[in-house]
């Protein structure tokens, strides 16, 4: 490795090589943005092999085990059941340790737990590896680098949580064809595979995480690259502030529950189908390649409409922007149901990529309600009832479709479910309104 660096002409050491880099970020471009690019490379590290690729990896081990859709399932179900009792907990962790030490505790728990899936031989085993992946996705991934962004951007919140997923899911277009394809049989195999990304994760996970910065003001700047702080910034002197609850205040809200309860009905769709979607598809004929592609193909659909969801969501009441996207995901469930051929299930595609816009936006909508302070805490809480939902869906398709060999009757359901689930964004009401419903000291929204 050290040779490596010599031949590129780089610093001999890895850790000189990125003070090298943040000194040279330090002179130009707010930091801010790398920390987009920071975020991006952290989720294709972990969510692409563990999430994205997760129909691939039930396909071949229900074919090299013999197990059946409803255990396999239950792996993700138990995730979400460990995601539902550890959200708060991981919250409560990041807001207390801070974004970087979360990063390399996250990365390196992941890493574990893939080398443990690459050795798995019994179904007891496959659900513990699951677990400690999940775990490492909730400690060190999505909800750190959530937070980063959360706290050195305010103004420009939701098109810098949306660029995050455009590069993640730029990694998603390349990495999950290349992962469906070597996990085949007749490629290198799904063992060899999951080894790798645990080699790849595991040495990582320590240089990436000293790139990441927690906030701003420890470094002497401000969200979004600004000369001043943001409650600095308004003009009016009757223009309210940032909002900035505690978790235990942002609980009491009727908010807090709107949100939390149609977030979950959203991402139903996404959970059921990234664990469905594979074995659908391959029942009705297509290769295990196709469904990489057409999940590439959604993938990088969602990449213009991450962009646009992004623009939207910082210039219109962002509760609107969410519905408009959710329900194009509702359409999507319901013409793949009907799909049994290639323009049908590009159609599913595109419609599915186009509701992608709503991704960062139900997690940037905490920040504008509930601020900067707490904003990872009021995350990890959300996911108690989120992982309720998140828990039931694909357990529930799974399940019916041993008892009835179909997925209409699930798949409908993940389709309602998640309309009315947008409609809950609608009733949120301004931030402004929230006001009153502070405990303790005064809390002012925008």
């Amino acid at each position: 490795m050290l040779r490596l660096f010599r031949v590129l002409g780089a610093p001999s050491n890895p850790l000189a090589a990125i003070r090298t880099f943040t000194q040279r970020a330090e002179g130009g471009v707010f930091y801010g943005w790398w920390l987009v690019a920071v975020a991006s490379t952290v989720m294709i590290l972990s969510i692409v092999p563990f999430f994205h690729t997760m129909t691939a990896w039930f396909v071949v081990l229900e074919r090299n085990f013999g197990w059946n859709r409803a255990q396999l399932s239950l792996a993700f179900s138990l995730s979400r059941v460990e995601g539902g009792i550890l959200g708060p907990m991981e919250g409560l962790l990041i807001d207390r340790l801070g974004p970087r030490k979360m990063v390399v505790i996250g990365l390196t728990i992941m890493g574990l737990g893939f080398l443990m899936f690459s050795r798995v031989e019994e179904l007891w085993q496959f659900y513990l590896a699951f677990l400690v992946m999940s775990l490492g996705a909730g400690l060190g991934t999505w909800l750190p680098m959530m937070t980063v962004l959360n706290g050195w951007f305010v103004r420009r919140r939701a098109t810098s949580m949306s660029l995050v997923l455009v590069g993640y899911r730029l990694g998603v277009v390349a990495f999950v064809p290349l992962l469906t394809w070597a996990i085949g049989e007749d490629q290198f195999g799904w063992r060899p595979v999951a080894l790798g990304i645990a080699v790849v994760v595991l040495v990582v996970a320590f240089p990436i995480s000293r790139l990441v910065r927690n906030r701003p003001e420890e470094y002497g700047e401000h969200p979004d690259g600004d000369n001043v702080a943001p409650e600095e910034l308004a003009t009016d002197p009757n223009e309210s502030l940032q909002p900035d609850f505690t978790w235990r205040q942002a609980i009491q809200t009727r908010a807090f529950w709107l949100m939390s309860i149609g977030h979950g009905c959203c991402s139903a769709v996404i959970v059921t189908i990234m664990v469905h979607l594979g074995p659908l598809l391959t029942d009705r004929g297509f290769s295990l390649q196709t469904v990489g592609w057409v999940v590439s193909a959604f993938t990088a659909i969602g990449i213009g409409s991450t962009l646009i969801g992004g623009y939207i969501g910082d210039r219109v009441p962002i509760r609107f922007a969410i519905f408009g996207f959710a329900i194009l995901q509702s359409a999507a469930v319901v013409v793949l149901l009907l799909a049994h051929s290639m323009p049908m299930i590009f159609l599913f595609a595109l419609l599915m990529g186009a509701g992608e816009g709503r991704g960062s936006l139900t997690t940037a909508i905490r920040g504008v309600y509930f601020g900067r302070r707490a904003f990872a805490s009021i995350m990890g809480m959300s996911m108690v009832p989120m992982n309720v939902l998140l828990f039931a869906a694909p357990l529930f398709a799974g399940y019916m479709f041993v008892e009835t060999g179909s997925y209409s009757i699930p798949f409908t359901t993940v389709a309602i479910g998640s309309a009315l689930g947008a409609s809950l964004f609608l009733l949120l009401g301004e931030p402004g309104q929230l006001n009153s419903r502070a405990k303790g000291s005064p809390v002012k929204a925008h």
